[in-house]
C-alpha cells in the first residue's frame, strides 16, 4: 500500500474542509475509501517518500519531545491536542512537520504507533514497540515517561563513549602534527648551521637530522599512503564480513574491548528491561533490543539467544550459551526469571554496567592528559637536547 494525502468536504449542512492521509492500493482505492467515510473528495495525491523518509530528529530532541508528550498526556490531554500544543511551541521546522503529519494520521483514525511506523528513521523499532505496548495496556503516559528516561540515559552514555574515543584521537593527531611540523620545518633551519662543522655531531643530533630528513623527503608520500589506507578501510567496512571481523577484533583489545562490551550490554539490557516491563513479549523485546546493538558479533549473539528462547530455552541459559555477555547479566536475568521480576533485574544489570562504564571512561580521560603531557615533554626534551648538545661541544672547543 501507498500513502495518499487528501482534501475532502465533510457531509452535513456545515461542511468543512478536512485534510489527512490514508493508506490505499491506488488513488482510485483511496477515493473509494474516503467516500465510504461519507466525505466528498476534493483532491487525492500520492505522497512521495521524500516527505516522510527525509525527516530527521536528533536523539536529544526525540527524548525531549517524548517527555513533553508524556507530560501532556498525563495531564489529561488527548493525543491530537497534545500534538497540536507541541507543534505550536516547537521552533524546529522538521519537528513541526513531523508533528503535523502524525496529527493528521491521528485525525484519520490511525493509532499513534501506526503513525510512528511510517517514520522509521525517526522512531526506531523499540520505540514503536513501546508505544504500541502503552496503547494496548492503557498506560501510554507512563510508558512514554520511561522511554524518555531511557533515551536520555542512552544519549548520556553515547556522549561519554564519544568523549572517550574522540578526545584522545584529537590529542594524538594534534601532537603528531606538531611534532611532524617541528621535524620538517623548524629543526632543519636550526641545526643546518652544525652540518658544515668538521666535528662529529652527537648521536641525538644525528638521529634528529635523520628523522627530519626522512620526513622532509618522504613525509608527503606517507601522508598520501595514509589517506589511501583510510579510504580503502572505510570502503571495506561496508562489507558485512569485514566489518564483523573488525568488530570482533575490537572486542579483543585490552581496554577498549571491555569498554565496548559494557556499552553494548547496557544498550541491550536497558532496551530489554523497558520493553519487558511494558508488557512486550520476550521474543519481540529481544528482537528490538538486538536491533539497537552496533557491534555485529554481539548482535549475532543476541539474535542466537533469541532463537534459543523461541525453542523453549530460558533467557538466562540462552545468554549464557552465547558466551558474549558479562556473567553478572546472566545471573541477574536468572534471578529475575526465578522471582518474576525480570524487568527489575535487567534494569539493575544495566545500571551496574553503566556505572562501571562511566568510571572507566572517567578514569581514562583523567589519565590521558598527564600521559600526553609526559610524552610530548619527552619528545620536546629530546629535540632540545639534540640541538643544544652541539652548541655545548662548540663552546668547549673554543675554550
Amino acid at each position: 500500500m501507498a500513502s495518499y494525502s487528501y482534501q475532502a468536504l465533510t457531509s452535513g449542512e456545515k461542511a468543512q474542509v478536512q485534510r489527512g492521509r490514508i493508506e490505499a492500493d491506488s488513488a482510485r482505492h483511496a477515493r473509494s475509501l474516503l467516500r465510504e467515510q461519507g466525505l466528498v473528495v476534493i483532491d487525492v495525491k500520492e505522497e512521495n517518500k521524500h516527505g516522510s523518509q527525509s525527516l530527521r530528529l536528533g536523539a536529544a530532541n526525540l527524548a525531549t519531545l517524548t517527555r513533553q508528550l508524556a507530560g501532556l498526556l498525563d495531564a489529561g490531554l488527548a493525543i491530537d491536542e497534545a500534538l497540536t500544543v507541541l507543534g505550536e511551541q516547537s521552533e524546529n521546522k522538521r519537528e513541526k512537520t513531523l508533528l503535523s503529519l502524525i496529527r493528521q494520521d491521528i485525525a484519520t483514525g490511525l493509532s499513534l504507533s501506526a503513525s510512528l511506523a511510517r517514520f522509521e528513521r525517526v522512531f526506531p523499532g523499540f520505540y514503536r514497540a513501546l508505544v504500541r505496548a502503552g496503547e494496548d495496556s492503557g498506560k501510554l503516559p507512563g510508558v512514554l515517561l520511561r522511554l524518555a528516561d531511557y533515551l536520555e540515559r542512552r544519549e548520556a552514555l553515547k556522549s561519554s563513549l564519544s568523549l572517550a574515543i574522540i578526545y584522545p584521537a584529537i590529542v594524538i593527531l594534534v601532537s603528531v602534527a606538531v611534532i611532524a611540523g617541528m621535524l620538517t620545518w623548524v629543526v632543519p633551519q636550526m641545526v643546518q648551521v652544525f652540518q658544515g662543522a668538521k666535528q662529529v655531531l652527537p648521536l641525538p643530533t644525528r638521529m634528529l637530522l635523520g628523522i627530519s630528513g626522512f620526513l622532509s623527503n618522504w613525509g608527503m608520500w606517507l601522508f598520501l599512503l595514509l589517506v589511501i589506507a583510510v579510504i580503502v578501510f572505510v570502503r571495506a567496512m561496508k562489507n558485512p564480513d569485514f566489518r564483523s571481523r573488525v568488530h570482533a577484533w575490537r572486542l579483543t583489545l585490552p581496554w577498549f574491548g571491555r569498554l565496548e562490551r559494557s556499552a553494548e550490554t547496557v544498550r541491550f539490557a536497558s532496551t530489554l528491561a523497558i520493553l519487558a516491563g511494558s508488557g512486550v513479549p520476550v521474543l519481540t523485546a529481544m528482537s528490538a533490543a538486538s536491533g539497537v546493538m552496533s557491534n555485529l558479533p554481539l548482535k549475532a549473539a543476541a539474535e542466537q539467544a533469541a532463537r534459543q528462547v523461541r525453542e523453549g530455552v530460558s533467557l538466562a541459559r540462552a545468554l549464557a550459551a552465547a558466551k558474549a555477555f558479562p556473567p553478572i547479566l546472566v545471573h541477574l536475568v536468572a534471578s529475575g526469571e526465578a522471582t518474576g521480576r525480570l524487568d527489575t533485574m535487567l534494569e539493575r544489570a544495566a545500571a551496574e554496567q553503566s556505572a562501571g562504564l562511566s568510571r572507566r571512561v572517567e578514569t581514562f580521560t583523567q589519565l590521558l592528559g598527564p600521559a600526553v603531557v609526559l610524552i610530548m615533554g619527552g619528545v620536546v626534551l629530546f629535540i632540545v637536547l639534540a640541538i643544544l648538545l652541539p652548541v655545548f661541544e662548540m663552546n668547549q672547543l673554543i675554550k
